[in-house]
């Protein structure tokens, strides 16, 4: 969602602050006391405020995963909101310490921007949120269509892309904000909206009659969506990566947040390790965290399962199956490496 595009002059200009900003992460965060977690301006089900301010989401988790990991406390974070356009130089300039925002995994975010992306918390695809009232039930019925879409992202792109190799035409209607696209699109601006897939079961949550709106079938391109770091900080990017390999770990083993203290207790010697009760283990502090940082991750947030489901899965206001998001021993796409 969002995935706006910055310029290779704009990544080079502030990579000298990045490196500096990045040179030793997780002992300033650890000075400081808290995680700062970049993330959106507000989208159900991944990063978003109630009225009370209070964040929840599939990214939110993962920030207070890392909060768990780092400091055995999952409310010591802080999120800050930020637009498409700002959410990579307020990581590139040391503003946020990880970018937990729905972000697409890029060559050339990985590359020319400085960041690092290792692992996807959720992998997903653009598609299209059509008005039931249009009687189509595919994008390639969209032809002449006005169709809200972001200005200057990859869905943009995308956009054109599909239309194009269609021999399709449309009218795109193009906004800066989600919420004025969204809006344009309730009020009957546009016929169709697009971004990815698991934006448009949130924003359909927005509209004044979401019933009266289908997402299409058609899913248009690969968005991996994961959190993403400044290069030049290996230890950082490792604490990250595993806070997510952690959940989808404990999922497998069938470890969750109400059972894990029974399993540290009786489980096998994988899960005595992944839980920090094996003897002897220096897979903690390795990563320069305590040996039970996995336990924490678990006990206060929960597992990959846990995770998606309250967020966003069927059970959810969003009612997301979880498809290629399931784990790799039941079809999907969700693997960790060992944790030994």
């Amino acid at each position: 969602m969002k995935k706006t595009i910055l310029s290779a002059a704009i990544g080079a200009a502030v990579l000298g602050a990045a490196s500096a900003a990045s040179a030793a992460t997780l002992a300033d965060v650890k000075a400081k006391g808290f995680v700062t977690c970049g993330g959106s301006q507000g989208i159900p089900g991944f990063s978003s405020p109630n009225d009370k301010g209070e964040w929840s989401g599939i990214d939110i988790d993962y920030c207070k995963g890392i909060a768990a990991a780092v400091f055995g406390d999952a409310t010591k974070f802080k999120i800050v909101a930020l637009s498409s356009k700002d959410r990579f130089p307020a990581l590139q300039s040391g503003e946020v310490d990880v970018l937990t925002r729905n972000t697409t995994w890029t060559i050339s975010r990985d590359s020319s921007l400085g960041f690092n992306f290792r692992t996807v918390n959720y992998y997903d695809g653009q598609g299209f949120l059509a008005k039931k009232s249009l009687n189509v039930k595919s994008a390639l019925e969209l032809s002449g269509a006005a169709v809200c879409v972001q200005q200057g992202t990859t869905t943009e792109l995308n956009l054109a892309d599909y239309f194009k190799a269609n021999n399709l035409k449309y009218n795109p209607v193009v906004f800066e904000k989600e919420a004025d696209a969204t809006s344009a699109y309730d009020s009957g601006r546009c016929d169709v909206y697009t971004t990815d897939q698991s934006g448009l079961y949130a924003i359909r949550l927005k509209l004044k009659n979401p019933d009266e709106n289908e997402v299409l079938p058609e899913v248009i391109s690969k968005e991996p969506l994961g959190p993403a770091v400044r290069q030049g900080d290996d230890q950082w990017f490792d604490v990250v990566s595993w806070v997510h390999y952690a959940m989808v770990s404990a999922e497998e083993f069938g470890i969750t947040s109400k059972n894990v203290d029974d399993m540290k207790k009786s489980g096998g010697p994988d899960i005595k390790r992944l839980l920090g009760a094996e003897e002897g283990s220096k897979i903690g502090t390795d990563l320069g965290l305590t040996n039970d940082w996995a336990y924490n991750i678990i006990k206060q947030v929960g597992n990959y399962g846990e995770v998606f489901e309250r967020n966003v899965g069927p059970t959810s206001p969003l009612k997301i199956k979880r498809g290629i998001n399931a784990l790799w021993t039941k079809g999907g796409l969700q693997y960790a490496p060992p944790i030994r």
